[in-house]
């Protein structure tokens, strides 16, 4: 009898004798970041950055694949006994000696699983993983001149992009409430220090917020710099309409937390069936936080439109999406996003 052959009767032996659970649910316990496991990471430290941010370091499991500077991943947070799926940007550089991973959050009002990670999260931790993704990265061709353009935590992965490569010429314009609030701030000065960053802070609480048109003062060469920008919906949507009136538009590369939304219409009652829950919605809520708030098991991932992993069947009804405002009636087969999807009168939702 061949070792493959062997392997597998062991393997079937050790399945009976475990029934109802699998030999692989006793491995996850002694061995939860082994090849071949679903990919898992455990959290080693955390380190604060300011009073609502910090950096958690995370020892990723063998089957992660690596990450190119500025993506971001998927990560799972069992909170309060429900796990919860959130996407925050790598903040490590890709050569990491010691092959950890850091992610840095900012804790946001009301936010389940960013003030958990902020707050209560303590070595040891298990979480999920997805492989990373994203496209705010820098070429392979590093340009001769970068313009780094962010806001509060809009920072973190041109942070990733900062520490993974060196560039000839970069400047940056951060903005955020005070100097404390800065995440990396002393970070930021010791590059500036070492002439490999030129740094505008715009601190809002006393400079009011940063008016685009003000970089032909900042940064008078903005034109001609390839400009990498993240941060709030209303600095990015006036960066791409000031970079569009110049005509360099192609230069401008941007990364969106969280999706713009607009006015919607009325709410309505929404139907958990799955679950049997029925709880009142308004018309600007996701769909996803009504159902997390009524205690309903909703996938989810970015939270903001992009990866698809919140997608869900729509029963009956009518849902708007809230980016654009285009309404979605309900009819076989017609799945959406319940992350930027929010209740256009009474609907069902399978969960």
């Amino acid at each position: 009898m061949t070792s493959t052959a062997l392997r597998s009767r062991a393997w079937k032996l050790l399945e009976m004798v475990t029934t109802p659970l699998l030999p692989s649910d006793y491995l996850d316990l002694v061995s939860p970041l082994r090849a071949g496991a679903d990919l898992r990471g455990r959290i080693e430290a955390v380190h604060p950055e300011t009073g609502d941010a910090a950096t958690i370091v995370i020892r990723p499991g063998r089957g992660w694949r690596g990450h190119t500077a500025g993506q971001y991943v998927r990560i799972g947070v069992d909170v309060d006994g429900v796990r919860l799926w959130r996407a925050y940007s790598l903040t490590s550089p890709t050569n990491r000696q010691d092959g950890r991973v850091t992610i840095t959050v900012k804790a946001i009002p009301d936010g389940k699983v960013s003030n958990h990670l902020v707050r209560r999260a303590t070595p040891g931790t298990l979480i999920q993983l997805d492989q990373p993704t994203g496209d705010f990265v820098l070429p392979q061709a590093k340009p001769a001149k970068v313009l780094y353009l962010t806001a509060g935590s809009g920072i973190t992965p041109v942070m990733g992009m900062l520490r993974d490569a060196e560039l000839d010429d970069a400047v940056m314009v951060h903005s955020a409430p005070q100097p404390q609030d800065v995440i990396f701030r002393s970070e930021l000065h010791e590059l500036v220090a070492d002439k490999k960053l030129q740094l505008t802070e715009v601190h809002t609480d006393t400079d009011g917020m940063l008016d685009i048109a003000r970089l032909d003062e900042l940064v008078p060469d903005w034109a001609e710099r390839e400009t990498w920008a993240c941060g709030p919906a209303g600095l990015l949507d006036a960066a791409e309409a000031h970079w569009t009136a110049h005509g360099v538009r192609e230069r401008l590369h941007t990364e969106r937390f969280r999706a713009g939304i607009v006015v919607a219409g009325e709410g309505g009652e929404v139907t958990f069936s799955a679950s049997g829950r029925t709880v009142d919605a308004d018309g600007a809520t996701p769909l996803l936080d009504v159902g997390e708030e009524a205690g309903v098991l909703m996938p989810s991932g970015c939270r903001m439109g992009i990866c698809f992993g919140c997608v869900t069947p729509l029963k009956a009804g009518a849902v708007r999406d809230l980016r654009t405002g285009e309404i979605t009636e309900a009819e076989p087969g017609v799945l959406i996003q319940t992350c930027v999807s929010a209740a256009a009168g009474p609907c069902d939702i399978e969960r």
